[in-house]
């Protein structure tokens, strides 16, 4: 009879403190009125932030790992987690005034963010298939009931449907797989699955390759990259915009975790398939993303398509199979979260109740009405077309660094050619807000917070901040895979 060996659970502290935090959400938010909503708000935003704590308190030197080696706390899962934790708090303080406007301020919301949260958090840590996958399905199907909350709208429950059955579809194709892999190897530590493969590479080839493929797929998905984006532009438009806020932030960060935990660490020997196949992905995602979005007229629908460029950029730091890729892909990951989570923030503040500011036109004569706003999503516009001085700048220098490392020229010009194609449609919203005159009649409503102003405000000018200085987010990126 084997004995009990107690695991360590010091590595899973924060996500203890999350799960128990997330609970207390749940039954203080049962016995609270409609009027006092807020409290469930400060409970959510508190959860986030004693985590975060969490996180850093129990920061190792060196990677730690507990149950059988599936759960691992490293450099890099530290700062994704505090990265997903405050952009998290800070989605959900944007998003309050929209979801009182829209009906939808309700404490189920906040408890499907938090468990949204956990499960990315667990994505970080995951160091096993069986992790992985619980903690994506944890993730997703939190985004499908966030997607269709407001039951008031056709469209964010058609988008949820949509999402529900390619989300499916996509997580088939990723345990098919893992279940490939399994077969292989006989484990399901990624650890174990990284020294079998290497072995296996000269006997089972064809098997291997197969296996790859189906996970490459699954990643693809999720990240949104051509021609697995489908889905993308439509749950971006359909949703409400408090949700595409928080779509288009945190789970990128998961994402990207997902996808370094499953092909850096785990599948690192077939680093020469699986990188052909991020260079096609990265080049098709950065052509028709940039591309499409150009006839694009909702702003939102235009972002999605901006998101599928930004993933096929964020794919070629990772096909660069170096630690400076690595550690460059990781910085544009942050602060294209940060960059999303500031134009989304500043279109939310236009909404009001019965009009949902959602297309390119709702954004005309925005410097009229406040120019501090205008300033704030330019700001945010120009980071994402990889103008100086924003940090987008540096983000796509730094990948582009990297491709060129590797002495793939070729790619890197064509990335810059393809950002050239891009600096136009973030120009046309740019031009909306200066220079179009806006129609007569309509009124453009500004509803803001004090706490939400200046949180936008301090999250607008970081994107100067880390633009003029950013290696200090760039040392932790590269500390992180050192």
């Amino acid at each position: 009879m084997s004995e009990f060996i107690q695991p360590n659970l010091i590595p899973v502290i924060p996500e203890m403190v999350m799960l128990a935090m997330t609970c207390l959400v749940l039954v203080v938010d049962l016995f609270l009125p409609q009027a006092k909503r807020g409290f469930t708000l400060f409970l959510t935003v508190l959860t986030l932030l004693l985590t975060a704590a969490a996180v850093i308190a129990i920061a190792p030197a060196d990677t730690v790992s507990t149950f059988g080696g599936s759960f691992i706390l490293d450099q890099l899962a530290v700062t994704l987690k505090v990265a997903i934790l405050l952009i998290s708090a800070l989605v959900f303080i944007y998003s309050r005034d929209y979801l009182k406007d829209h009906d939808i301020y309700k404490g189920e919301y906040y408890v499907l963010g938090l468990f949204a949260v956990l499960g990315m958090m667990i994505m970080t840590s995951a160091h096993s298939f069986l992790l992985v996958y619980l903690g994506l399905e944890l993730l997703s199907l939190s985004l499908y009931a966030m997607i269709a909350f407001n039951r008031k709208s056709i469209q964010a429950s058609e988008s949820a449907m949509k999402y529900f059955v390619l989300g499916a579809m996509a997580s088939g194709l990723l345990l098919y797989g893992i279940s490939i892999f399994y077969g292989i190897t006989g484990t399901l530590d990624l650890n174990q699955v990284s020294d079998v493969v290497r072995m296996q590479l000269t006997e089972n080839p064809i098997a291997l390759s197969f296996a790859l493929t189906f996970i490459v797929v699954g990643l693809s998905f999720k990240l949104g990259a051509v021609p697995f984006h489908m889905w993308l532009p439509d749950i971006y438009q359909g949703a409400p915009t408090s949700v595409t806020l928080f779509i288009g932030t945190a789970p990128k960060i998961a994402g990207f975790a997902m996808a370094i935990r499953l092909l850096v660490d785990g599948l690192s020997d077939l680093q020469a398939e699986w990188s052909q196949m991020l260079l096609v992905l990265a080049v098709v995602s950065m052509a028709l993303g940039n591309i499409v979005a150009i006839v694009q007229t909702n702003f939102k629908r235009m972002l999605a398509y901006s998101t599928v460029s930004h993933v096929g950029f964020i794919m070629l730091g990772l096909l660069s199979g170096t630690e400076v890729g690595y550690s460059a892909a990781m910085f544009y990951t942050l602060t294209y979260a940060i960059t999303a989570s500031v134009a989304f923030g500043v279109l939310m503040l236009l909404n009001r109740e019965g009009f949902e500011a959602e297309n390119i036109d709702d954004l005309t004569g925005l410097n009229n009405k406040n120019p501090w706003y205008a300033a704030l999503l330019a700001i945010a516009l120009f980071s994402m077309a990889g103008l100086p001085p924003t940090v987008g700048f540096y983000a796509k220098l730094s990948v582009i660094q990297a491709v060129v490392s590797i002495d793939m020229v070729w790619l890197a010009v064509v990335a810059v050619l393809l950002s050239v194609i891009g600096l136009f449609y973030y120009l046309r919203v740019v031009k909306a807000m200066y220079f179009d005159p806006s129609d007569e009649g309509r009124e453009l409503t500004i509803k803001e917070s004090l706490d939400v102003k200046i949180l936008l405000s301090l999250n607008g000018l970081s994107l100067l901040g880390l633009g003029i200085f950013p290696s200090g987010l760039m040392a932790y990126c590269i500390l992180a895979f050192s």
